[in-house]
């Protein structure tokens, strides 16, 4: 009997708990389940497991339930932010999420997918950072965008 052993998965470079401390969003908001790589400046992806008891989809749609595509780009802005915040110095800072463009959604995204979530660096400098983030679900592009965002010391938010 010929027995084949699984993929070798890589560590996460940061799993859920290490993106709690980093990111102020909490359940049910919170969009990223775990980071699989940073490039420094350059580039980040990770991915968010949907599971049918999100509570979004109770209304989106009973019956036929997909993800709503303003919450994909928003776990886009979730692992991005978390680019932002790489530096210890901007650690309790807010990756404010301030524009988007080109954004496009190609394929719904049902319960049970794996949403793989990749943000590639347009334009970094100072206190911005301007991504190109794209979605996938079984290598097969999903949503995308162009977002933009901007530290701010939380005591600068109110």
């Amino acid at each position: 009997m010929n027995q084949e052993s699984a993929p070798e998965q890589k560590a996460p470079v940061a799993d859920i708990r290490e993106i709690l401390e980093i990111l102020p969003h909490r359940y049910p908001f919170m969009l990223v389940d775990r980071v699989t790589e940073i490039v420094p400046g350059e580039r980040i992806a990770g991915y968010k497991n949907v599971t049918y008891n999100e509570p979004f989809f109770q209304g989106h749609f009973p019956g036929s339930p997909i993800m709503p595509g303003v919450l994909q780009i928003e776990a886009l802005a979730q692992l991005s932010g978390l680019l932002l915040l790489q530096k210890p110095e901007d650690r309790g800072s807010l990756a404010y999420f301030m524009a988007i463009d080109k954004a496009r959604f190609r394929k719904p995204v049902f319960p049970g997918d794996r949403l793989d979530l990749v943000g590639t660096v347009l334009k970094m400098k100072l206190r911005l950072l301007k991504v190109h983030g794209q979605a996938f679900v079984d290598g097969v592009l999903v949503s995308e965008g162009e977002l933009m965002f901007q530290i701010l010391p939380r005591s600068e938010m109110l």
